[in-house]
Formats: C-alpha cells, sequence, structure tokens
C-alpha cells in the first residue's frame, strides 16, 4: 500500500510531507491540496483522520499522533542518492509519536509565522471546482445504472406493445452515452501540481474546467435522448402515456438530486426531456393535457431552481470546510513547533533519514538497553532483500529509495510495538525483541514477514524482490557476536535458494568457527604454500577430446579438513588475502603449464577463477600478464575465467579484459545462466567462451525447460562466434543429450575428475590410450 502525500499552501503556509502540519512559504504560494469529493466527507472533513484534520491531534496535543513523517534529508547510507519521497513513520514500532517532521522543524521569522485570515481566492476555486470534479464523477458512477435500469422499462414496455425497431434504437442510444460517461468517470485525475507551478496549475484548471464541460454536454446528449420518449408512446397519446410520464419525471428529480454538485449538468439533463413533454402534450392539444403541460413546465422550473440552489449550497459547503480545514492545520502548526524543534536532533542522530528506522547506532543503543533488563535469551533476526542491486541498476536508486521505504512500513505494519526493528545500512534491516511476550515462534514471525515483503510492489514489475531471515537467540552475548551470528544464519537462508528464513544451530556454528579458523590459519597457509591446486579437464568434440584444464584450489586444513573453493575463496576475502590468493593460483597454473609444455602438450591450456571482488579491486590484468612474462609462459596457455556477475558490470571490467584479450589471454564467463547479462554484451568483454552453469545441465535428459534453455545459448553463441562449454555433465544421458544438441566442449565428473598435479600427466597418457581404443 503506497502512501499518496498530498501538500496544501495557504498564503505562507506550506503543508508538511506528514499531511498534518504547515510552515511559513513565501507569500507567493497557495493553495494545492486535493479536497474531498462528495457532500458527506465536506461534512466529516474536519473530523477524519485522514489527508489533512484537526483530529489528527485532537485537544490532546502532539502527543497522542498516531502517526508522523520523518525528516526528509540526502542519501541513505549505503544507497547514495537524493531522497525524492516523503519519509514513513517512527524508528521503533508503537513510538510513531517521537518522530518530527523536518520541515515542520525548520525556525521562521516572526513575520512568517503569521497566517493570513482567509486563503487565497484563486486557490479556493480550484478547491471547489475540483471537489465539484470529484462529485460530478461520483454521482455519474451512482446514477448510470438507475438510468439504465429505467430505459430498459421504457424499452420493454415499447416492445410489449407492439414496437420493434425504434424502442431498440432509441435504447442503444442512451446505453452508447451512458457508456462514455462511465468511462468518463473512471478515467483517473490529474494529480494537483506544485503551487509554486504556474503553469502546470493553469494546466490543472483547464484540465479540470474540461471534464466538467464533458460532463456537461455529456448530460445534455443524455437529455436530448431521453426527449426521443414520445417516439415510444405516440407523442404521449398511447395508453401508456402515464408509466412515460412517470418514468420520464423520475429520471429528472434523479438528476437534480444526484447532481447537487452542478447545476448545469442537471439543468442540460432535464431541460430537453422535459420540454419535449411539454412540446408533446401541447401539440396533443385538449384542455387536460394543457394542463399538464403547464404543470410539467413549473415542475421544470422547480426542478432548475433546486439544482442551482443545491450548487451554491455545495459550493458554500466546499469553502468552509477547506478554510476550516486549512485554519486548524496553521493552529495546530503553530502548537507543535516548540516541542518538534527540541526532538528533532536527537531523533536523526538514532534514526534512518530515508526509512524512519532506527539506524545502526540507535540500534546499538536499543540493544544495549533491552540487553541490560533481559531475563530470558533476546532474539535477533537480520533480514536481506534478495535482488536487491538489480532492482537498482534496472530501474533506478529512486525506486530503490521507494522498495526500502515501503519495506520498512510493511515491517512496521506486521510487527508488535515491542520489537525494535532497524535499517542497518544498504537493503540490510534487524529486529530485536524478547520472545516471552509474543505468542508466534521466530519461525512463525520470520515466515509472516517473509510473505509481508513478497507482495507485489506498485513502483515496479511484481516478483522482482524477496527477503532472507537469519535468525539467533542468545542470552549475554554481545551486539556483534550476534550479528555475527544472525549473519551466518542469513547467509545459509540465501545459499538454501533465498526467499526463506534460517535459524544459528549447532551446525552453523561449527562452520562460523571453521571460517573463523580458515581467516586466522590462511595467511599461513600462503605462507608455507600449504594449498594446492587441481585441475578438472574439460573436452571438446562432444566430451571425445582432451582440451584443456580448470585449475581448482584446495587446502586441506589440520582441524577442519578438506575446504570447499568458495569457502575459501571467501575467506581470503573477508582476511584481505584475495590478492595473494590469486597470485598463488595464478603461480602454481604457471607451473603446470610449464609441465604440460615439457612433456609435448604445448597445445593445453589451464583456465583459472577470478572472483568478482578481484576483478573489481585488483589489477589482474597487470598481474597475470607480469606473472606470464616472469614465468615464460605463452599468454594463449593461459585462460581467465570471470563469472556472470563479474561480467555484468561492463564498465569496471571491461579495460581489464581488454588488455588480457589484446596480450592474448583468453577470456571465459563462467556459470552463464544465473545472472542477468546477455550474450550482445559479451562482444564488449572480448569473451572466447562461455560455461554454462551446471544447474541447468545436470539432469537436462529429464527436463525439457533446461534443454530448450541450453539450445537457445548454443544457438545464439554460435551467431555471435562464441564457443561454449556445458559444466556438470554427470551421466551418459546428460552427455547423449548434449551431443545431440551439437555441443562441442564439456565438462564434468562422468567425463573426468578433480586431479592433483602430480597426476596431470599419467592421467593424459591414460585418457589418450582409452581414445585410441576406443571404437
Amino acid at each position: 500500500m503506497r502512501a499518496q502525500i498530498r501538500r496544501a499552501r495557504l498564503g505562507q503556509w506550506r503543508l508538511c510531507s506528514d499531511g498534518r502540519s504547515l510552515t511559513p512559504q513565501p507569500r507567493q504560494a497557495f493553495i494545492s491540496h486535493l479536497p474531498v469529493i462528495d457532500r458527506k466527507r465536506h461534512e466529516n472533513a474536519i473530523l477524519s483522520g485522514r489527508g489533512a484534520t484537526m483530529k489528527a491531534y485532537g485537544a490532546e496535543g502532539p502527543s497522542a499522533r498516531p502517526d508522523a513523517a520523518l525528516p526528509r534529508t540526502g542519501a541513505a547510507p549505503g544507497n547514495d542518492r537524493a531522497l525524492s519521497e516523503p519519509l514513513f513513520g517512527a524508528a521503533r514500532v508503537g513510538h510513531a509519536a517521537e518522530t518530527p517532521p523536518r520541515e515542520a522543524l525548520v525556525p521562521r521569522s516572526p513575520e512568517e509565522a503569521v497566517p493570513r485570515d482567509r486563503p487565497d481566492d484563486r486557490a479556493l476555486r480550484r478547491l471547489i471546482r475540483t471537489d465539484q470534479l470529484h462529485a460530478v464523477r461520483r454521482s455519474v458512477l451512482i446514477a448510470m445504472p438507475v438510468n439504465a435500469a429505467l430505459g430498459l422499462a421504457a424499452v420493454s414496455m415499447a416492445l410489449h406493445y407492439g414496437q420493434d425497431v425504434v424502442p431498440l434504437v432509441w435504447f442503444a442510444a442512451s446505453s452508447l452515452v451512458n457508456g462514455l460517461r462511465v468511462a468518463a468517470a473512471r478515467k483517473p485525475l490529474p494529480v494537483v501540481p506544485d503551487p509554486d507551478d504556474a503553469l502546470e496549475g493553469e494546466r490543472f484548471d483547464r484540465t479540470v474546467e474540461r471534464q466538467l464541460r464533458f460532463f456537461g454536454g455529456a448530460a445534455l446528449f443524455s437529455g436530448v435522448v431521453w426527449a426521443c420518449v414520445p417516439l415510444l408512446c405516440q407523442g404521449y397519446t398511447s395508453p401508456q402515456t402515464l408509466f412515460y410520464l412517470t418514468v420520464v419525471c423520475g429520471i429528472t428529480a434523479g438528476a437534480v438530486t444526484h447532481g447537487a454538485a452542478s447545476a448545469v449538468n442537471a439543468i442540460s439533463f432535464i431541460t430537453p426531456a422535459l420540454l419535449s413533454v411539454i412540446g408533446c402534450l401541447i401539440y396533443a392539444g385538449g384542455f387536460d393535457r394543457i394542463s399538464l403541460a403547464a404543470t410539467v413546465l413549473l415542475y421544470l422550473a422547480a426542478l432548475v431552481r433546486s439544482a442551482l440552489q443545491s450548487e451554491a449550497a455545495f459550493r458554500e459547503t466546499s469553502r468552509l470546510t477547506n478554510e476550516a480545514t486549512i485554519m486548524a492545520r496553521s493552529l495546530r502548526d503553530a502548537h507543535e513547533r516548540s516541542i518538534e524543534v527540541a526532538e528533532q536532533m536527537t531523533h536523526r542522530a538514532a534514526h534512518d533519514p530515508l526509512t524512519g528506522l532506527l539506524n545502526r547506532s540507535g540500534f546499538m543503543q536499543e540493544f544495549e538497553t533491552c540487553a541490560a533488563t533481559a531475563r530470558s535469551p533476546l532474539c535477533l533476526m537480520f533480514l536481506d532483500l534478495d535482488g536487491f542491486k538489480m532492482i537498482n541498476d534496472v530501474f533506478g536508486h529512486k525506486v530503490g529509495d521507494q522498495v526500502l521505504i515501503e519495506v520498512a512500513r510493511r515491517l512496521r505494519q506486521s510487527l508488535s510495538r515491542d520489537v525494535t526493528v532497524a535499517r542497518l545500512g544498504g537493503d540490510e534491516f534487524a529486529l530485536l525483541y524478547v520472545p516471552g511476550p509474543i505468542n508466534d515462534s521466530p519461525e512463525r514471525l520470520a515466515t509472516e514477514l517473509i510473505a509481508a515483503i513478497a507482495i507485489p510492489f506498485a513502483v515496479f514489475d511484481a516478483g522482482r524482490v524477496s527477503a532472507s531471515i537469519g535468525i539467533h537467540q542468545a542470552l549475554g552475548e554481545d551486539i556483534t557476536e550476534m550479528l555475527t551470528c544472525a549473519d551466518e544464519a542469513l547467509y545459509a537462508a540465501k545459499k538454501a535458494g533465498r526467499n526463506r528464513h534460517h535459524m544459528f544451530d549447532d551446525a552453523l556454528r561449527r562452520r562460523l568457527d571453521m571460517r573463523r579458523d580458515i581467516e586466522r590459519d590462511l595467511l599461513k597457509a600462503l605462507a608455507y604454500e600449504s594449498l594446492e591446486l587441481w585441475v578438472q579437464p574439460i573436452f571438446r568434440r562432444g566430451g571425445r577430446t582432451l582440451s584443456h584444464f580448470e585449475a581448482l584450489i584446495r587446502w586441506e586444513h589440520p582441524k577442519h579438513g578438506w575446504i570447499p573453493p568458495a569457502e575459501l575463496v571467501a575467506a581470503a576475502a573477508m582476511s584481505g588475502l584475495s590478492e595473494r590468493l590469486m597470485r598463488f593460483i595464478l603461480k602454481r597454473a604457471c607451473e603446470i603449464v610449464q609441465t604440460l609444455r615439457g612433456q609435448g602438450y604445448e597445445r593445453l591450456w589451464v583456465a583459472i577463477n577470478v572472483s568478482p571482488r578481484e576483478m573489481a579491486q585488483i589489477p589482474v590484468d597487470e598481474i597475470v600478464l607480469a606473472t606470464l612474462k616472469s614465468k615464460n609462459v605463452p599468454t594463449s596457455m593461459i585462460e581467465i575465467e570471470i563469472t556472470e556477475e563479474t561480467a555484468m558490470d561492463i564498465r569496471a571490467v571491461q579495460d581489464k579484459l581488454a588488455t588480457l584479450s589484446r596480450a592474448g589471454v583468453r577470456i571465459a564467463i563462467d556459470d552463464f545462466g544465473v545472472g542477468y547479462s546477455s550474450l550482445a554484451s559479451l562482444r564488449h568483454l572480448h569473451v572466447d567462451r562461455i560455461k554454462i552453469d551446471r544447474c541447468f545441465v545436470t539432469g537436462i535428459a529429464n527436463s525439457t525447460g533446461d534443454q530448450v534453455l541450453v539450445q537457445a545459448i548454443l544457438n545464439l553463441a554460435r551467431s555471435l562466434g562464441v564457443g561454449v562449454v556445458a559444466e556438470g555433465v554427470e551421466t551418459a544421458e546428460d552427455l547423449r543429450m548434449l551431443r545431440s544438441f551439437g555441443c562441442d566442449s564439456m565438462q564434468g565428473y562422468h567425463l573426468g575428475r578433480p586431479m592433483p598435479p602430480r597426476d596431470i600427466i599419467r592421467w593424459i597418457r591414460q585418457h589418450a590410450s582409452q581414445s585410441s581404443s576406443a571404437p
């Protein structure tokens, strides 16, 4: 649900972004506030809780406020961009009264603090005319079903007494004009422009007047159609005349009743219809008919007079309501000013300026307060939006800001007053509470939050964002340890597929301890060269001929055994050892190439993986070329594999890849298909081949969707002259399916497993002998 922020200006006063208070502005400013749309809402505007009302604070003062807007400041931490939308409520759920709107806190001079006695006449006329347009549109939607029902009754009567074509033509014309009026009434209204924009204000006024004229003309056209009712009853001389007179008089009376906001519309409709009755009765002659015609004429005059008086009363009600509302805001603003100024600095220091939630500093303070009095374990939830970077990249940072604001609103709406919620930075949120007083378990609460965030956002296509949550419960731990554990659980949730939650458990505790040990021991392992570089063969000619090798880093930790490559690379990044690890891998790859060359296998090369962090932060091109030169290794015998995520940021990697490609180093895109890059962008990256991610290859023989995707990638890659390697060939069925697609290069356990460097030459010879003896 998105908040509709509307602002109003009165003389020197401007409505703040919270919709409840005014700040002084230059004298040129004028009112621009969306008004109520019917008489009932006019009568209750001051007592309503929406838009600008007096009851929002009532007699209790500012402490009774149910909500407030937060200050609008510069870019939010972690999402560097200027804000363009008003901010939402308080940081801690249930503490909205502590939130001061920034614009209401700006000090003003005493001269500026004096409001005018009456609103600007021009602005007030705009509000009244807009009120009229709202009421006219609403009356059309109410009256058209009645109009259609009475028209259908008239047609049914005519058809029953022998007429055939004329009633149907008449009803078609009536339905046409009714449909046009309903369509116009449902058409979205223009947004009230900024009061400072005179040009937009004039355009808005012209739009309102044009729509009112349209409804007047449509009412006239509808009245002309009803003026043709005599065609159904022989000019009001048939035995059914009483029925038709009753219908016409009833619908005209209803038009005046429902058209109180615009006399023009009501008069335009009733005049042709009733004049037609008068004319037909006079033409028919006879004292009784002429007397009846005179009565209808008096009836018409009474209706016209009633329509004019109703419009005058509507306009007066609108004027008084808008004046009273603006004056109420001014009085309330004067009462709140002194309190809000004192609260501003305290609030800004502890709250996120974009979402209005607690920031990291405020959350730390809240945690210390809760931890000091807690008698049972605290529950900390660490929430992260999935794919938020894509939203910023594709839809822009403004939309990203709106998404963060809406997420914050949904969190506050879904949580109890006892839950502390904060935005720690970027798209990361934290929740803290004591599980005891809350009936729902942490897992159930996390499920509800994920469901709330998964509701489609109005600012961009649905299904583009979800949330993952890490949960940790403990008593006596400091905030740093709790955040670390919750972050570990969050990582597990994302690794399991995202859009889910995960509780920090003993398995994650062991994993966390292992990662800490890895980060602690990795520097020593690099210094003593305890790491190993294994290789896995990659085949061409449909998996029949050896093409080259992919290097895979391995480390047998003294305590935790073999460490997965992903954990190793992540530990190096966290420890600031990414460059040193890459140099080690490159050095070992050069040694393998030298071994291959020494055995006469100069057409085989080795591919090494470069992580996104390394590609972005390290001069990879300089390091690779310098190492190859020092080791006397041909550039054509080394291939650099970058992930598709890295390839998406063309500007960051293009120059480095171009330098490597010009020097003869091969370039490949790894894990292709899991990101959002396009094959057309590969031309800019000087890519030699792409590697289809194993998730699309493993089990392809039993997946029609994967088959279609792989075939599409193969066809497009051929058209661009880019090679393709299928990763994850695990079975003979997958191999046969890929061969039938014409996939030339493959990799997987079914073809060849990773091996240490000492086994490479023996494996090559063994494979060659097996290939030569194969039929």
